[in-house]
């Protein structure tokens, strides 16, 4: 038994060939083989490739402003009336048969909207209902509660009508998002300035402004296109 057992070391020793072969087929996966290897990597190029076209996919489908010529989509806007309950007004019951200022503000209690623009028409109103204009109104992407805070603290009465589209179905319908994710004050997706002259729901003037910037929007501006 001695004797056969060290003839076999002494086999084994002497023959690294079929050593080699016998260990690798044991331990060695067979998809390492050339004809079997190239279908993982060709999959996983696959998959590779398709992530990185899904990733610069984008997201949304960003629609076009809203320009002269064209009706006001319906939508469903609110406020609070006096006794502090949320109401609701479609865009066509606010423009049917009357001529509407509309304006939109990125944010209530923001600097220039609080400071310049919706003052700007609370101090004009009585001009612009003057010159035939039935309906001041400004809309933001806030809800309506604190659209009346604000209104509240700009100690707005009926000069201007604070309407809320608060998930910003009617800033989507007419391409006025104005998305503020990079900023560090955490506004999100909101509206563009832009102030309209509407006409029996069909937009007259359209004064869009690039992002928040307010350079025509302002009642000066809506006084001189009447």
């Amino acid at each position: 038994m001695a004797a056969t057992a060290s003839i076999t070391i002494t086999r084994l020793l002497c023959s690294p060939t079929s050593l080699s072969r016998s260990a690798t087929s044991r331990f060695v996966p067979k998809t390492l083989s050339s004809s079997t290897i190239s279908f993982p990597l060709l999959a996983l190029k696959h998959r590779s490739k398709s992530l990185r076209l899904s990733t610069a996919a984008p997201l949304t489908t960003i629609s076009a402003a809203i320009s002269v010529g064209e009706k006001l989509p319906e939508s469903t806007l609110s406020y609070l009336d006096s006794a502090g309950e949320v109401q609701t007004v479609t865009v066509s019951d606010l423009t049917k048969g009357k001529k509407v200022i509309l304006i939109a503000v990125p944010g209530a209690f923001t600097p220039t909207c609080s400071q310049k623009h919706v003052p700007s028409y609370v101090e004009k109103a009585g001009e612009l209902k003057s010159k035939g204009v039935d309906t001041i109104a400004c809309v933001s992407v806030n809800d309506a509660f604190v659209m009346q805070a604000w209104k509240k603290d700009l100690k707005v009465n009926d000069e201007v009508l604070m309407l809320s589209d608060g998930n910003g179905h009617f800033t989507r319908a007419i391409g006025a998002e104005l998305d503020l994710s990079d900023k560090p004050v955490g506004l999100g997706v909101r509206s563009r300035r832009y102030a309209m002259l509407v006409d029996d729901g069909v937009v007259k003037v359209c004064n869009m402004e690039e992002g928040g910037g307010f350079t025509f929007s302002g009642a000066e501006d809506m006084l001189k296109a009447l």
